[in-house]
């Protein structure tokens, strides 16, 4: 499962990495993509990677739960939903230097649950390769939401942008 959100832009260095790692077999699952807003067309078949727009709430969390693994943008609720269904989760964060976002807040989200042990967080889409060969390995702690902490750090890391 790819999960980019409802974002209003486009993030498709993260698609165009995951198409190339499925032409080399680095990934062998069958990928499907919620892509949102994100201009994609790829040249694999269906079999192996499948492309949705928007899709409903009740669907994601249904893609979720039969998921493998998700790759993801540095969206909080698709976070917590992967590692509340159990899911080992790859955060990649949405950057402003290539105006995929207005802002980098997605760097600390990810970071902060990246260093809390519940996600597997990288920096660059180039990083993908290489987090794929520990990602069967890696054990998420189990999930333990702290939400007035998060929020003021949050609130902490957006006001200083």
């Amino acid at each position: 499962m790819l999960q980019f959100g409802t974002q209003d832009k486009e993030f498709p260095r993260l698609l165009s990495e995951v198409e190339r790692l499925i032409e080399i077999g680095k990934i062998e699952e069958k990928v499907i993509a919620q892509i949102g807003y994100t201009k994609f067309e790829t040249k694999l078949p269906k079999s192996q990677m499948e492309l949705i727009e928007f899709t409903t709430p009740n669907q994601i969390q249904k893609l979720i739960r039969e998921s493998n693994f998700i790759i993801t943008h540095g969206g909080v609720a698709t976070i917590i939903e992967g590692i509340n269904n159990g899911k080992k989760v790859i955060a990649v964060p949405r950057l402003k230097k290539y105006k995929e976002h207005v802002n980098d807040h997605q760097l600390q989200i990810i970071e902060n649950f990246n260093d809390s042990g519940y996600i597997i967080g990288i920096k660059e889409v180039s990083e993908l390769e290489d987090v794929l060969n520990r990602v069967k390995e890696f054990e998420p702690k189990n999930y333990k939401s702290n939400n007035k902490e998060f929020v003021n750090k949050l609130e902490k890391t957006i006001v200083n942008f």
